[in-house]
């Protein structure tokens, strides 16, 4: 087809996830022919440095031939087996293995979904059928994190808390409730890491009371680290002491590890950095880089037993066609290879440079902070940096740094409240880093000199005078 007729029939025939429908009907799609580590090129033979991964995924950068060689090899061999009915697959049963020996060592069972929102969704299932069948079917709210993200299935776009995955489709559901981010940057009373971590502590305890104590509420999910929400990156010790905190009150805690696993905050898990030891965990994205869809529940051997001893011979129905798929699960094995061969270290090693590289660009007029953990980062753009005031959503700030961006070479997330999000490839070397901060300080700039941003800067500046 030419490039035209690919165009057209994407318009006329594709559903696009996250965007306005009309809005792309307009635009058209930006079409990606090939990539190569840690770059890509699109159908008009433009090179860009992919700054995002994907969408926070190809953790092992583009064309790595092992995992093609992985998939292939697989495919020739048995390229589907069903895991229903007793089946199953060499691929499957030692990924599940691999799985439950790098990850914390409170997970010793694995579920396979088909990627990250599938797995949050069948963690739902399962956390409600371990409270039904241990005698406690009271047990039905779940607690998660304001701009927290997790997935968009019919229930558990619920617990993801922006409201773009909530409009129109009836969630949240009365029994999904939030407690506010340790969002350090906006905390409006400026409280430092220890601070932050009590009143997130104190809003867990307060909530769970509110909903009629324990008796009543199931389980916690969090982020590591807020993905899509902004890159909120907690205090260090926030994460333990949220995990320590649901022990006490005995509700679950859920780590939802699908943007975070897999080296990209530093160690495999983002858990293993503060020892914590979730009831259950969710991945995806990173499991196999993205070169094929699946995801994963990782599951407490407690919460197993309960529910295998629970179903008294009859059949646990949860399950999908795909669950364990032996060309994903090949190129997942392949994939974690990669990671422990030196792909984690590398990231480990050039994350320093990153985060640095970050912090250098505090110094533009737009950016009021920088944030980071490992490979996963963000700058947050302001109208004026002494009132943090926001740009006004009319501006469309972020379609104006998105086009730049793209013209200027360099591909990351730019959210709708003016945030901009990194989670660079495990291969980036410094000197792709130094390239990346060249590029974000050139697109910075353009937007600077828009006439309508200057204006926008203007009146911020002015309401802080007369404030």
């Amino acid at each position: 087809m030419s490039k035209q007729a690919l165009l057209d029939a994407d318009r006329r025939h594709l559903i696009h996830p996250v965007v306005s429908y009309r809005a792309h009907e307009r635009q058209g799609a930006t079409m990606l022919e090939s990539g190569h580590g840690a770059y890509l090129r699109d159908i008009d033979g433009n090179e860009l440095l992919d700054a995002f991964a994907g969408l926070w995924c190809v953790n092992v950068g583009y064309g790595q031939q092992s995992v093609v060689d992985a998939a292939a090899a697989q495919m020739a061999a048995l390229p589907y087996a069903t895991a229903y009915f007793h089946f199953g697959s060499a691929p499957a049963a030692r990924l599940a293995e691999k799985l439950v020996s790098i990850a914390p060592r409170s997970l010793q069972h694995v579920y396979f979904s088909l990627g990250g929102s599938d797995a949050v969704d069948a963690a739902l299932r399962f956390i409600t059928h371990y409270c039904n069948v241990t005698g406690r079917p009271e047990k039905k709210h779940f607690i998660s994190l304001e701009r927290g993200y997790h997935g968009s299935s019919s229930i558990g776009a619920g617990l993801t808390a922006l409201a773009s995955f909530h409009r129109g489709f009836d969630v949240p559901l009365p029994t999904q409730h939030y407690l506010p981010s340790p969002y350090a940057y906006r905390d409006p009373l400026g409280r430092d890491g220890q601070a932050l971590i009590a009143a997130s502590v104190a809003a867990l305890e307060a909530k769970v009371a509110e909903l009629g104590g324990s008796d009543h509420v199931a389980a916690f999910f969090c982020e590591p680290v807020q993905g899509s929400g902004g890159v909120i990156v907690p205090p260090t010790g926030w994460l333990k002491a949220m995990r320590d905190a649901c022990r006490r009150l005995d509700i679950l805690f859920v780590a939802d590890e699908v943007i975070t696993g897999f080296g990209r905050t530093g160690p495999m898990f983002a858990c293993e950095a503060e020892n914590v030891e979730p009831d259950m965990m969710t991945v995806a994205k990173g499991l196999t880089s993205g070169y094929a869809p699946m995801g994963a529940v990782l599951m407490s051997d407690a919460i197993y037993q309960a529910i295998a001893d629970g179903e008294q011979g009859q059949v646990v129905g949860h399950g999908q066609t795909y669950s364990a798929h032996p060309v994903s699960a090949a190129v997942a094995l392949e994939v974690i290879r990669l990671y422990e061969d030196g792909l984690i270290a590398n990231g480990q090693a050039v994350a320093n440079t990153f985060g640095a590289g970050l912090d250098s660009l505090l110094d533009h007029p737009l950016v009021g902070d920088s944030r980071h953990r490992g490979l996963l980062g963000a700058l947050e753009l302001v109208a004026d940096k002494a009132s943090k005031a926001r740009f006004d959503p009319s501006l469309r700030l972020a379609d104006k740094i998105a086009a730049a961006a793209y013209r200027n070479g360099v591909i990351f997330r730019a959210f709708a409240d003016n945030i901009l999000g990194f989670a660079p490839a495990l291969c980036f070397t410094d000197r792709e880093v130094a390239l990346m901060v060249e590029r974000v300080r050139t697109t910075l700039d353009e937007v600077l000199a828009d006439d309508a941003v200057s204006a926008a800067r203007r009146a911020a500046l002015g309401a802080r005078k007369a404030a």
